[in-house]
C-alpha cells in the first residue's frame, strides 16, 4: 500500500488480498467452504446448512458455492446485529442470497451459537425426512475445525509469497471472529516453524473470551491433523479496543479506517470486518518505526458494505 506508507510515518504497509478470493465476491470464507464444502460431497450430500448474521458472508460463499456444485442451500439468519433499515435486511449479502436461490429461515436469538446449531439440525432433520442428504455447517466450537484448514493453507501460501519479495513482516493483522480464520492462520505458521507475530482484532467478542476461542480452536486444528499442540497462550493476541458499540455496528474508528482506505488506497473494506481490524492496524501503522514491515490481510466481505449504506451515510 504505497500511499498508505509514505503518510504514515516509514512502515511499509502491505496487504493480502483475499477480499479477491473469487466465487461470489470472494473473502475467507471461500477458504474454508472448498473443506467444509468438499466433504459434504465426497458424502453425497445434495443439500447444504449454515447459520449467520443477516449480512453473513460466509452464508452468502456457501449459497454461491452450493449453486456451482448443483446443490441446494439452506441459511438460517441470526438477529445478531440491531438493525431494522429496510437496505440491511434487503440488499448486500441478502440480495445475494436470494440471488443464488438459498431457501432462507429466521432464529429470533442474538448471541446463541449452540441453539441455533441444534435448530439448524432440526431444519435438516426435515430435509431428510423429505429424501434429502443434508450437511450442517456448524456455528458453534466443538466440532471438527474443517474450515480453519482453509487458513492452515493460507499460511503456507502467505510465507512463500514473502519469502519470494524476501520480506519479514513485524506483524499480521486479521480479523478475528469465529476463529477460523486467525486460528488456523496463527496454527499454519506455528506449525510451519515461524514465529510471525499475528493481531487478531475482535469483531464480536472480548479480549478474554476471544484469546480462549483462538487457542481453542488451534487444539481442534492439531486434534483434526493428528499434531502435538504448537501454539502457546501467549501467541494469541487479540485486540478488542474497537470492539465497541458491538458485532456488525459501526463506530468513527470504522469509519475512518474504510474512508482511508478508500481515499488512499482504492481498497473497499466492510464495516463488520476488514474496516474493524483495519482500525488498528491503521493505529499501528502510524507509530511504527520507519523500516518496519506491517501486514493486513483483508478478509473480504465487500458485498456487506451495501447492506449498511444507510448506517454509513449517517454516520458521515
Amino acid at each position: 500500500m504505497p500511499n498508505l506508507s509514505a503518510g504514515t510515518g516509514g512502515a511499509r504497509l502491505m496487504i493480502k488480498r483475499d477480499d479477491c478470493t473469487g466465487l461470489a465476491m470472494g473473502g475467507n470464507k471461500v477458504r474454508q467452504l472448498e473443506f467444509y464444502v468438499g466433504e459434504a460431497m465426497a458424502q453425497g450430500c445434495d443439500t447444504i446448512l449454515i447459520t449467520g448474521a443477516i449480512q453473513s458472508n460466509f452464508v452468502r460463499a456457501a449459497a454461491a458455492a452450493a449453486r456451482k456444485l448443483g446443490v441446494d442451500c439452506h441459511v438460517q439468519f441470526e438477529e445478531r446485529v440491531p438493525l431494522d433499515d429496510t437496505l440491511y435486511r434487503s440488499s448486500g449479502n441478502v440480495l445475494l442470497d436470494k440471488l443464488f436461490g438459498a431457501t432462507l429461515h429466521h432464529y429470533p436469538h442474538v448471541d446463541d451459537e449452540i441453539g441455533a446449531d441444534r435448530q439448524l439440525h432440526v431444519i435438516a432433520e426435515g430435509l431428510a425426512a423429505q429424501g434429502k442428504k443434508p450437511c450442517v455447517i456448524p456455528l458453534a466450537p466443538g466440532h471438527k475445525p474443517l474450515g480453519a484448514l482453509g487458513y492452515v493453507l493460507a499460511a503456507q501460501e502467505l510465507l512463500a509469497l514473502l519469502d519470494a519479495m524476501s520480506v519479514e513482516p513485524d506483524a499480521i493483522y486479521i480479523a478475528s471472529g469465529s476463529g477460523s480464520s486467525h486460528g488456523g492462520l496463527l496454527f499454519g505458521l506455528r506449525a510451519l516453524r515461524s514465529s510471525m507475530i499475528v493481531r487478531g482484532v475482535c469483531v464480536r467478542r472480548t479480549a478474554d473470551e476471544q484469546k480462549t476461542r483462538i487457542a481453542g480452536r488451534c487444539d481442534e486444528i492439531a486434534a483434526l491433523l493428528g499434531m502435538e499442540p504448537c501454539v502457546s497462550p501467549d501467541d494469541v493476541l487479540v485486540d478488542d479496543r474497537c470492539l465497541e458499540p458491538g458485532y456488525g455496528q459501526i463506530n468513527p474508528a470504522i469509519l475512518d479506517a474504510m474512508q482511508t482506505a478508500a481515499h488512499q488506497e482504492g481498497v473497499i473494506l466492510d464495516p463488520v470486518y476488514s474496516g474493524r481490524a483495519f482500525a488498528p492496524f491503521l493505529e499501528a501503522a502510524r507509530s511504527a518505526r520507519p523500516g518496519s514491515t506491517l501486514v493486513f490481510l483483508h478478509t473480504g466481505g465487500t458485498p456487506a458494505i451495501f447492506g449498511y449504506g444507510e448506517a454509513i451515510l449517517a454516520s458521515g
